[in-house]
C-alpha cells in the first residue's frame, strides 16, 4: 500500500502539539437517540462506563465523562456506523477528531445495531437511517446543552458501509428501489424482499444540505445508484475502500460508485478487508467476534487507523475551512 507519509506527519504534529483528550457526553435519556458526543477536553482520558448503553461485552469507552468543552466555534462531524454496528464502533476516529478540535456525534441506528437487528433487512431501514441522522443533527444543533460551541456552517460526515450509504443519501444521492428486484427471487424470504413484492416501497429518503463535506468508507448498497442517481451530490468527498471487501460489500461495486460520483473524488485503498475500518479490537472483542477483527497477515490495523484518522481530520479540516491548531 502506498503510504501517505505527510498525513502521518500531520497526525503526529497534531498529537504532539495538543494536550487535549476527548470529552464524552453519553446520550442515554432518549432511546431513539442512544449514543454519544465527543469533543475537545483539557484532561487526561480514562475509561468511561457506558451504563445503560453497554453493548454485550463492551462496557466502556476512553475519554473524560462530562468534561467541560474546550473551545468555541467548533466544527461538527456526524459519524454513521455500518449495518449491525454501534455508535462506538469508530471510537478511535471520534477521539482523533475531538483531539483535533471537532465535536463528534454518533448514535445507534434504530433496529439496525448490535443490540437490535430487527430492521436491518427492512426496506425502511434505507430511509430511516438518513432520517435518524437528521434527527441527531437537529438535536446537537438545537437541543444539546453545549450547542453554543458549534459553528453551524462547518458540518462534516464520516460513514462506514451502510453508514457510507447514509452519507451518499444525505449528500444528495437518490436510490432506485426498483434495482432490488433481481435480488428478490422466490426463495429470498428476507423482510426487505417481502416488502418489495407487496409494493411496500418507502418514500425517497431525505437529504441534508447542512453537511458540507464527507468521508465515506466502503459504501454499501451500491447497486441502487446509477451516475444519474448520484448527480445531485455537490459536496467534497473522500472515498476509502477495502481491497478485498466483505460484509456484503463487493470492492468492484465500491469502485463503480466512486467512479460515477460528480467531481471524481479521490479514492484510497486499504490492503485488507471490509472490517479493517472498524476501530482496532481489544483482546476481549477479538475473542467474542473474531470475524470483525481478523486482518490479512502482516496488516497492522492500529497503524492503518493512524493513517485513516489523519486523512479524515485533514480532509474535513481543509474542506470545512478550519484553521489548523498550532
Amino acid at each position: 500500500m502506498r503510504r501517505h507519509y505527510w498525513f502521518c506527519f500531520a497526525w503526529f504534529f497534531c498529537m504532539a502539539s495538543s494536550a487535549q483528550a476527548a470529552g464524552i457526553q453519553l446520550l442515554d435519556a432518549d432511546p431513539t437517540l442512544a449514543g454519544a458526543i465527543w469533543y475537545p477536553c483539557a484532561a487526561e482520558p480514562q475509561p468511561v462506563p457506558l451504563g445503560r448503553l453497554t453493548l454485550n461485552f463492551i462496557d466502556t469507552l476512553q475519554g473524560v465523562k462530562d468534561c467541560p468543552v474546550s473551545g468555541s466555534k467548533l466544527p461538527l462531524v456526524i459519524v454513521a456506523h455500518g449495518r449491525g454496528g454501534w455508535f462506538g464502533g469508530h471510537d478511535d476516529t471520534a477521539q482523533a477528531l475531538a483531539d483535533a478540535g471537532f465535536v463528534v456525534a454518533a448514535i445507534n441506528y434504530r433496529g439496525d445495531n448490535g443490540a437490535d437487528r430487527s430492521q436491518s433487512e427492512s426496506l425502511y431501514n434505507i430511509t430511516a437511517r438518513p432520517a435518524d441522522t437528521i434527527r441527531l443533527l437537529d438535536f446537537v444543533l438545537n437541543d444539546w446543552r453545549d450547542r453554543a460551541v458549534i459553528d453551524r456552517d462547518k458540518i462534516g460526515f464520516f460513514g462506514f458501509s451502510a453508514g457510507a450509504y447514509t452519507g451518499l443519501i444525505l449528500a444528495g444521492a437518490k436510490p432506485d428501489f426498483q434495482k432490488i428486484a433481481p435480488f428478490c427471487t422466490e426463495s429470498n424470504t428476507s423482510l426487505g424482499c417481502e416488502q418489495f413484492r407487496r409494493g411496500d416501497i418507502p418514500p425517497e429518503p431525505p437529504h441534508d444540505p447542512r453537511i458540507r463535506a464527507a468521508v465515506l468508507a466502503d459504501t454499501a448498497l451500491n447497486f441502487m445508484f446509477s451516475p444519474e442517481r448520484l448527480a445531485g451530490i455537490q459536496i467534497p468527498l473522500l472515498i476509502w475502500r477495502s481491497k478485498s471487501g466483505g460484509g456484503g460489500v463487493d470492492p468492484k461495486d465500491v469502485v463503480l460508485t466512486a467512479s460515477s460520483l460528480p467531481g471524481k473524488p479521490e479514492v484510497r485503498v486499504v490492503p485488507a478487508g471490509h472490517f479493517a475500518f472498524l476501530a482496532p479490537c481489544s483482546a476481549k472483542f477479538a475473542a467474542e467476534l473474531p470475524r470483525l477483527c481478523t486482518d490479512p497477515p502482516g496488516f497492522d490495523r492500529t497503524a492503518f487507523h493512524r493513517e485513516l484518522n489523519a486523512s479524515i481530520v485533514s480532509f474535513l479540516r481543509d474542506h470545512l475551512a478550519i484553521e489548523r491548531k498550532l
